[in-house]
């Protein structure tokens, strides 16, 4: 007899949170185009959720790893070197592999030998132990930029992939939080280990939903999902909206913009070899433009995501909980950040500027140097809190428009190879960063206060390539109108003479 009003008031109890819980659901599944869109979007942000949260693991855990394997802040810094620079390695074949295979398998099989390595890392006895163990991490790092970007393209019309990127990079920025917050508390409550080893059990769980719930799109826009589409798997001959996927283009041809004749494909581009590939988008002006951007953007984001957790100790003096109570709110202005970029510089596309997706990007480096820049110089975290909550949200909103302008400028069929050449770039330079941030910091600093002060001076001096992004991104404004129309030019010779006018 008790057991029905027990489970009335468990019910009643439940109701508010579940109506919440269904109005946020409903609420994200209109915003983002339905149910089909939101779940591809979320196991997109979910595969770089897995890379954010291993690498921010590894500076939110780095004081009881240099406690219990007695190493250096440079020996630190070199955990995250290692998982980039064989990441960069590993990207070239893996882009090859985007534009010509099954990606879906790529991205399973990837995120496979990812948790693997973690359970192995886990068990490390010794700096060398765990510097191959990550080793085998670069894995899924390199089959998430080609994959994902191609995947983007596959499934998103061009006039939305500013605002749809922001979605999904905030898995970036959702997952290095977690990896923060939630395997820094474990690493202190138990060990890093078990920080490791928790990471791995959730990378087998997102494996098997990965294979179960996303489905392989068809190439060059044939299974674009329209919004409110029902499933997936249901809608692989879809199109997108009339007009909607031309729109940054149609803003060039109104412009009357040309094509760069020597630029314009003539041939098939998947007869074309991996190094042919990087050699033509390496020829586009733009392209190159985004690459450099790209890989100076994440040098900077790899040092702060490795060092943050011993800076924040050092400069104020926060305990874990205190840090725990901080990070949230820094989280919070990023991921504000990721989700307005892209969506701030479509809508200056939509308006007529043209270059929006260039120009966006170069205001938001600026202003995430600016602000970050009295942060460092004060010891104050309350004085310090409003501008890291600016900085970090500019220095987030930056890559969304940049990810859309890079799928702009290159031929649908190159995405993949396209991307894995800027991710080996961009990689190249993660892998240098913490073991420079790292050595910079052990130079500048010689024990006792100049210890502290040397991260300091260190984050300080790699604020300027931050400025030197917004002045490079702002010269190549002027290329991107003619970069885009060239890559439409591209598209309809050869997709007609394959038999799909365009």
């Amino acid at each position: 007899m008790s057991a029905n009003p027990g489970d009335k008031r468990h019910g009643e109890s439940h109701g508010p949170v579940r109506a919440v819980v269904d109005w946020a659901a409903q609420r994200m599944m209109a915003v983002v185009g339905g149910p089909a869109r939101f779940r591809v979007i979320v196991l997109l942000a979910g595969v770089l959720a897995l890379v954010a949260a291993d690498q921010a693991t590894v500076g939110a855990v780095g004081m009881e790893v240099k406690q219990s394997l007695g190493i250096t802040n440079t020996e630190l810094g070199s955990l995250t070197a290692v998982s980039s620079g064989a990441g960069a390695l590993a990207v070239l074949p893996v882009g090859v592999l985007t534009d010509r295979t099954r990606r879906v398998r790529i991205l399973a099989v990837s995120i496979a030998m990812w948790s693997l390595a973690m359970l192995v890392g886990g068990m490390a006895e010794s700096i060398q132990w765990l510097l191959l163990s990550r080793v085998a991490l670069g894995a899924v790092t390199a089959a998430s930029g080609p994959t994902v970007a191609s995947l983007v393209g596959d499934f998103f019309p061009t006039a939305e992939r500013g605002r749809i990127y922001g979605f999904i990079l905030s898995g970036e920025m959702l997952g290095a939080g977690f990896g923060l917050l939630v395997c820094g508390n474990l690493a202190h409550l138990l060990s890093w280990r078990s920080a490791f080893w928790f990471l791995a059990l959730l990378g087998i769980v997102f494996l098997v939903v990965i294979v179960r719930k996303l489905p392989e799109p068809k190439r060059g826009g044939q299974s674009r999902l329209p919004a409110e589409a029902a499933d997936p798997a249901s809608e692989q001959s879809g199109t997108s909206a009339p007009g909607q996927d031309d729109a940054a283009r149609s803003a060039v041809r109104d412009r009357g913009v040309e094509p760069d004749p020597a630029l314009v494909l003539r041939r098939d581009p998947m007869r074309m070899s991996m190094w042919q590939a990087a050699r033509y988008v390496l020829r586009i002006p733009t392209n190159v433009v985004l690459i450099i951007s790209s890989a100076m953007g994440y040098f900077f984001f790899a040092g702060l995501r490795t060092f943050t957790v011993v800076f924040v100790d050092q400069q104020y003096g926060l305990s874990q909980a205190a840090l725990t109570a901080l990070a949230p709110l820094v989280g919070l202005g990023a991921l504000l950040g990721v989700l307005s970029g892209g969506r701030v510089a479509d809508w200056f596309a939509r308006r007529g500027h043209v270059s929006a997706r260039m120009v966006v990007p170069a205001v938001a480096y600026l202003a995430a140097a600016l602000f970050c820049a009295p942060a460092l110089l004060t010891t104050s975290v309350a004085t310090a809190l409003p501008f890291l909550f600016v900085s970090a949200g500019s220095l987030a909103a930056a890559n969304p428009p940049l990810d859309a302008a890079r799928l702009d400028v290159v031929h649908f069929r190159l995405w993949g190879r396209a991307e894995s050449v800027r991710t080996f770039l961009r990689m190249g330079a993660e892998a240098v960063a913490p073991v420079t941030f790292g050595f910079l910091a052990d130079v500048l600093g010689s024990g006792g206060t100049r210890s502290a002060q040397g991260l300091q001076y260190t984050f300080l001096i790699m604020l300027v390539p931050l400025v030197a992004n917004a002045v490079i991104l702002l010269h190549g404004r002027r290329t991107y109108p003619r970069d885009v129309a060239t890559a439409a030019a591209s598209e309809r010779r050869t997709e007609t003479g394959r038999g799909r006018p365009r």
